[in-house]
């Protein structure tokens, strides 16, 4: 009786050994999902950093080169500014010169005027020189004989007077014609020289800019030169981090292999130890346990007896029953699928699952699992409608229609027995987990293996 209880307690034991190994293992799974994430991410980083350094070796580059061009383009605005400086004080005496022609022209105006009055004045004495002509003649030729020798003097006093007057009036035509091609002249000249004026202002401005540009260029020099420092300090830091990543990134995946590798052997322990809880229930020694596998006994027996039923009755043929034909269902996440048996579960095991459920308050749900982990159909709780862009809520509460497979539900499906009792982790999506025991029952129909009823409780 003593090695009864014994075994009895060992087994229980064992069932606890189990079910914290089961958290354990839940833990590490989701501790190394995490390392492997966070391994992921720093995988993007190293790239994104490999990235990094070739763009800060482009920049070094490029600074370097901006430093040599800056130089060349110092030297350039100073030999541009000495050649424009004087390019720009010959053009100031350029204009300086055009500004000084207008004197020139002036002066050169009042002497076409005293010209012309001198013109006007010489043909004002043609003309009394040619009426005196007149009068000498008139009188030699009153004279007589005595006279004529007067007279042919008479004459060509009046010849010349006549040439003299037609020389005053063509220097007075030329020098109107001067005159007015002066005045032209003097007002172009006057229109240039404003423009020179102006020029001038513009050759001032444009010294002040050539000073202010090459003012600009020492600077960009000097910037460039600080940019070129910062760069070259900047690709040792890169360099260090760069580096930095790679140890972190080797050690975080030797973190990553040591919790997997701890992951496996507490799976391994957790096998033995559910082993030990399993052959404990068989002992035929009242557990805590024994309750729970009598209620899933019995609720294989009704299922059997609801689905045997319906084949005899024509209601449910083996066709449909057996399909592993799984159709997705569109927009299921996570991923739903049908088959022929399903509307059939619903209908018809829905209500068992539920009853069954609610007869003791430790039990989290039963189900139905076929060969391959998928479940036709769960309690109501478990079955609601997906919510679109919620798969953690549909993992939860949407369990129906989906496959599930896990080490201890695959042991249960190849096994050989009336009924096992396991701990494990009920996956609930994105790396959480709650640790159940359960009760796997198998399910045969007409001599063939369909899968497991299963009784799920926390004790």
């Amino acid at each position: 009786m003593e090695n009864h209880d014994l075994l009895t307690d060992l087994g229980e034991r064992s069932g606890d050994i189990a079910l914290q190994c089961s958290e354990t293992a839940g833990f590490l799974a989701r501790l190394n999902r995490r390392i492997q994430n966070d391994s992921q991410r720093l995988s993007d980083l190293q790239s994104n950093m490999e990235t990094l350094v070739t763009s800060q070796s482009e920049s070094v580059t490029a600074a370097r080169e901006l430093s040599l061009t800056a130089r060349r383009a110092g030297r350039i605005v100073a030999d541009g500014h000495d050649t424009i400086g004087l390019s720009l004080e010959q053009i100031a005496g350029l204009v300086e010169q055009v500004t000084g022609l207008e004197g020139d022209l002036r002066e050169f105006l009042s002497v076409i005027e005293t010209v012309g009055d001198i013109s006007g004045q010489l043909g004002a004495i043609a003309r009394q020189t040619r009426l005196l002509g007149i009068n000498a003649a008139i009188e030699a030729a009153r004279g007589g004989e005595a006279t004529q020798g007067f007279a042919v003097v008479a004459d060509e006093i009046r010849r010349l007077a006549e040439q003299a007057g037609e020389s005053a009036s063509s220097v007075g035509d030329q020098l109107g014609r001067l005159d007015r091609d002066a005045r032209r002249l003097i007002g172009g000249v006057e229109a240039n020289i404003d423009r020179g004026r102006a020029v001038g202002d513009r050759i001032d401005t444009l010294r002040a800019a050539l000073t202010d540009i090459a003012g600009l260029v020492t600077q960009f020099g000097e910037r460039s030169e600080s940019i070129v420092a910062c760069t070259g300090q900047a690709e040792g830091d890169v360099a260090a981090l760069r580096n930095g990543l790679s140890l972190f990134g080797n050690r975080a995946a030797e973190s990553a292999a040591r919790v997997d590798a701890a992951r496996i052997q507490l799976e391994k322990l957790e096998g033995m130890a559910n082993d030990m809880l399993d052959r404990s229930a068989h002992g035929g020694q009242r557990t805590r346990n024994s309750r729970y596998i009598a209620l899933a006994e019995d609720g294989a027996d009704e299922v059997s007896a609801i689905v045997e039923g319906a084949l005899a009755r024509g209601d449910l043929h083996a066709g449909a029953l057996f399909d592993t034909a799984y159709r997705p269902i569109a927009g299921s996440d996570p991923a739903q699928y049908e088959n022929g048996f399903t509307a059939f579960a619903d209908a018809w095991l829905r209500p068992l699952l539920d009853r069954r459920t609610a007869e003791d308050a430790a039990i989290v749900g039963c189900c139905l699992i076929d060969i391959n982990g998928y479940l036709p159909t769960h309690i109501s709780a478990r079955s609601h409608p997906q919510r679109p862009g919620e798969p953690l809520w549909n993992m939860e509460h949407a369990r129906n229609r989906q496959i599930f497979m896990d080490a201890q539900t695959r042991r249960a499906l190849d096994g050989e027995s009336d009924f096992f009792l396991y701990t494990y982790r009920q996956d609930l999506g994105e790396g959480r987990y709650r640790a159940l025991r359960s009760v796997f029952v198998p399910l045969v129909f007409e001599g063939r293996r369909w899968g497991l009823y299963e009784v799920g409780y926390l004790i």
